[in-house]
């Protein structure tokens, strides 16, 4: 039981803390609608999944005593937040938008972006690693196991739904829309800076 408390309390205080995922979930809800950040939410669930995957079958193991992997990781995090804060910062306001209608960017983009950004997001990497390796037990049961990849899935794709539930609101959007060319700046420095401060970060010991 103090292992679950451990896993969940650890699990939840990661969601929350604003990061990338965060700021693409905000970005896709408000200027593409409801459908567009929840499709965001689901591929930030699936890419958690990768990290638990290659943890548990001992690549996190690999990458945590490997420098090189894991600069290769954060270096390809950084420019994925780096091209989709570019794209986010010099992105033309759609000022005639309707908020009623639906979402004009694609299906398959919204979940591609959502699982990319996190795959690539060496913070998961560190937070799925130091989890398996320093709250799990050697004798935790492979059920066990599995069941906390699951919950961490699941923590991150209801967060970020309410995110996009939140965000997607139309008397909100109607008034984010409003300011497309601000928060489209905002929001893109926000990406670039995040993938610049990937780059600076330390290695796992």
């Amino acid at each position: 039981m103090p292992e679950l408390i451990a896993v969940a309390i650890i699990t939840i205080l990661a969601v929350i803390s604003p990061g990338a995922d965060f700021a693409l979930v905000t970005r896709n809800s408000y200027l593409y609608g409801r459908h567009a950040g929840l499709l965001a939410a689901i591929g930030i669930a699936l890419g958690v999944q990768v990290h638990v995957t290659y943890t548990m079958l001992g690549v996190g193991l690999l990458i945590t005593n490997s420098p090189g992997l894991f600069t290769l990781i954060k270096i390809v995090g950084a420019l994925y937040l780096v091209y989709i804060g570019g794209k986010t910062f010099v992105a033309r306001p759609v000022i005639d938008i309707d908020p009623l209608a639906k979402a004009p960017a694609s299906k398959v983009g919204s979940l591609r972006a959502g699982f990319m950004i996190n795959v690539f997001n060496p913070k998961t990497t560190l937070f799925v690693v130091s989890v398996y390796t320093q709250v799990v037990g050697v004798n935790t049961s492979l059920s066990a196991q599995i069941g906390y990849g699951l919950f961490m899935s699941f923590a991150h794709g209801l967060w970020f739904s309410l995110v996009a539930l939140f965000f997607s609101n139309t008397r909100l959007r109607l008034r984010m829309l409003k300011s497309q060319s601000t928060l489209n700046r905002i929001i893109g420095v926000t990406l670039v800076s995040l993938g610049i401060a990937l780059v600076f970060m330390p290695a796992p010991s």
